[in-house]
This record gives C-alpha cells, structure tokens and sequence, in this order.
C-alpha cells in the first residue's frame, strides 16, 4: 500500500545583531502551525540542539546543522525568516543539499522606528534569496503572509505536496509487463533517457510470468484469495463473469501485487491486449484493483501514462486513487467538457455512489463520482520532456460503456490545442482535488517543461 512520507528539515534564522528574543517569539508562533500541517505525511527535524533557541544566526553552526540533514536523509528543507536573518549562513546549509526549498518569513507589522526596530524579514529574504540562487539552487517561496493565515497554511501543505512528487520521481521503478501492442506508436518512450535524465527505471517482466503466478495462487489459494474472491462479490455484479473470473481476479491481484514487491516496482505498465488476452490476464480489472491498492499500472504498455499517474499519486499524497483515461468524444449536451473513458481499468474507490459496478469478461463498469479533478499528461518530443496539467470539474453526459466520467473545463478548445499540437496522447492522468500548482511547482525542480491550457502555443483555425 502506498505511503506518503517526508522528512523535512527546519532551520529558522535570524541575524546576530538582532533581538533574539522578538525572533524566538516568531519561531514559536509557527511551529506548531507546522507541526499540525500533514502530521501523518511530514516528519520535522529541527535544530533545537544545535543553534541557541534552535534559530541559526552564524555560519560557524552550518556545518553541524548540515551532518544532522544529512544523518536525517531531509528530503526538503523550510527556512523560516524569524528577522532579517542570516543569509550566509542560510546559503553554506542549503547550498550543500539538493532537495526543494521552502523560504518564508511573516510579515512585518510596522516599519522602524526611532526607539523600535522592526524585524526587516521581508528584506532579508530577497538578500538571502539572491545567494541561494548563485549556488543554482531552485526554491519555493510562501508570500510574506502571517502565519496564521491560510494563504501560509496551504502553501506549507503545497510545497508538501511538490516535495513527494520530486521524491518519487526521482528514481521511479516501473514494472513493464509486456511490449506495447504493435499498433500503438504513440506509447513508444526512451527508456535509456529516462535513466539517465530521471534516475527512472523500467523493469520487464514477461507476461507469461504474471500467468504463472496467477495459476500458482489459483492452484495453492489461501485465506488471502479466499478473501479477495468474497471482496470482489460483494463489491461488483460478477453475474457475466462467473465465479472463474472472480477467482482469476482475485489470483491475478496477489500474483502481480507480489511480483511488484519483489522487483521494487511502485507503478507499472501493461499491454493489456494482445498480449494479456491472449494469455487469459484479466488486464483492465488487475489494473483498477491494483491503482487502488497503491500500484498504479497504466494500460497499453504507456510509460509515460505510468510516470503521469505516479505524479498524481504523490500530489495527493495517497488521499485518492488515479486513473488513466482515453480523451474519446466531446459531450454531446456540452461543448466545454469532454468524456474520459477506458473499457475498464479505473479504481473502485472513485466510483460514483449510484453506479452499478459489474465486470464483464475482463473489464469493469461504473461511473466515476463527481468532485474536482486535476488531469495530467508527462511525455517527451525529441530532447525535452512536457508536463501537461490542467484542472477540471466533473459533470454528467450520455451514459457509455466501461469506466467513465465527464470533465468540464472552461474553454475546451483551449485543450484539445495543447493535446493536438503539444507532444501528447490521448492517454491523460487524473485524480481527484486542486492539485495543479503543486505539480508545476515540482515540475520546475525536476527540469519538465510545464504546459497549461492557458501556455501560448498553436492554436486551431
């Protein structure tokens, strides 16, 4: 099951010549906003033990709060301005990192005055800044808001958000189960580049191997397939498929649930035809029940579908499943919103209350639920890489086939540009939730060109 974890490094500072006091005021007004921010995802190390009042002041204590970050494995570090603060010594920690950035300070509330000096956070922050840039280094920044307001709150939990995604990204192991079908040369991907751009691995595992483990399970069951195999009952109308396609489901999530494990796979991708049907593989059903167990598989053999889901997946931090989806047909009762449909692959979990759910020889059926929707497309075209992203909000359409919802966006056209002139498919990720500026953010420290609807570019005639 996948888990959202990340260990982020807090270092606040302050400059020497200022009172050390108002700035240990500061410190102890945000720290247990951020402490009560994702306590389930987010593990703080701070530096209580090192630095007087845990707020670095001189480069003289760097090196020490340096070796703790690194005994820790920080995958980000916050700096939190408590005054003008220290940027020399701020720069000498960060510089030695390469993790995401978050700087803040909260705004000050008056200027200077003849007997009171101010605590000048906005100031130092633009000074440190500029020497944290001269390192190369790429930061987020939260806009010089107090921190009891929920501009600061959201941008905190955010730059979580860009953090697990940048943590997963980076050396991303994905199970590929089979070649792509012979027809589908939009799915074709450099794997080579991947490695070496990413730190991306493809693992291939034969098809015939994922048939073996399921007949091995089938032949052995257990407690575990007996469970799964009343699961399924319970939660689809398995009329059409027999009790022998509930069994082969409920044998072909452990199979591939263990081979994933073995191989250190975390999402995959599969040629759910011809391949899969030709040996029996219940395809789109394994890959629904498989995304809502945390493994996210992309059908069609899509790796860069794969890599667009595991970006959902740490955006929205296991809260919800992902789904790969066809851009089929606009709706036809709206010409701003555009059905997202597969024959069958999409998670139970985000299946709309009233729908019926059966499967149908190897495929699922249902309507998605409604809600808001953040869809995404990661591909490559000659020597960059693109990260699509958009939000949407779901509506309602002719019933269909399959798995399906209805996105609606503002200006539809404005869409299918970016998808008829941009270097994407017709494969497009999506989860629930407003998860967009957290994947451009990301986008921004893992070198991906970020493509909105809104980016300038070819437009239609």
């Amino acid at each position: 099951m996948y888990k959202a974890h990340v260990t982020l490094g807090v270092m606040p500072t302050r400059r020497g010549g200022f009172n050390l006091e108002l700035a240990n005021a500061e410190k102890e007004k945000f720290m247990p906003i951020i402490h009560s921010i994702r306590p389930d995802v987010v593990d703080i190390v701070d530096i209580d033990d090192l630095c007087v009042k845990g707020i670095i002041d001189s480069e003289k204590d760097s090196p020490a709060v340096v070796a703790k970050f690194r005994k820790a494995n920080v995958d980000a570090i916050f700096v939190p301005f408590c005054d003008f603060g220290e940027e020399g010594a701020v720069a000498d920690v960060v510089s030695k990192f390469d993790v995401p950035i978050l700087i803040w300070g909260p705004r000050d509330a008056n200027p200077n005055k003849p007997d009171k000096r101010g605590r000048d956070c906005q100031c130092g922050i633009f000074a440190a800044t500029k020497v944290i840039r001269r390192f190369g280094k790429t930061y987020s920044y939260i806009y010089n808001v107090s921190e009891n307001t929920d501009e600061f709150k959201n941008g905190f939990e955010t730059f979580i958000r860009v953090v697990n995604i940048v943590k997963d990204f980076k050396g991303l192991r994905i199970a590929k189960i089979g070649e792509r079908p012979a027809p589908f040369r939009s799915v074709m991907t450099n794997e080579a580049r991947l490695m070496q751009n990413f730190g991306i691995q493809v693992v291939a595992i034969p098809p015939l191997m994922i048939k073996h483990a399921i007949d091995k399970v089938l032949k052995s069951g257990g407690e575990a397939f007996e469970a799964d195999c009343e699961d399924i009952r319970l939660r689809f109308d398995c009329s059409t498929a027999g009790e022998e396609g509930v069994k082969m489901l409920a044998a072909a999530k452990l199979a591939v649930r263990e081979i994933f494990d073995e191989r250190g796979c975390t999402v995959g991708a599969i040629e759910c035809w011809p391949t899969a049907s030709m040996l029996g593989i219940p395809a789109c059903e394994i890959i629904g029940e498989m995304t809502d167990l945390g493994y996210p598989i992309a059908c069609e053999t899509d790796i860069n579908g794969a890599i667009s889901m595991a970006i959902l997946r740490a955006a929205n931090l296991g809260d919800e499943a992902e789904f790969l989806a066809d851009l089929t047909i606009r709706n036809p009762e709206n010409d701003n919103s555009e059905l997202l449909w597969h024959c069958g692959p999409f998670p139970y979990s985000l299946k709309a209350e009233g729908s019926i759910a059966s499967i149908d020889g190897h495929n699922e059926n249902f309507e998605m639920k409604q809600g808001d929707l953040t869809l995404v497309r990661f591909d490559d075209a000659e020597d960059d890489y693109y990260l699509f992203c958009g939000e949407a909000k779901t509506t309602t359409g002719p019933d269909t086939t399959g798995t399906y919802v209805y996105a609606e966006v503002d200006d539809w056209k404005k869409w299918e540009a970016k998808f008829m002139f941009g270097p994407y498919i017709h494969h497009l990720g999506g989860t629930y939730g407003k998860l967009s500026r957290a994947i451009r953010e990301a986008a921004r420290y893992l070198s991906v060109k970020v493509d909105t609807p809104d980016t300038p570019g070819p437009e239609c005639l």
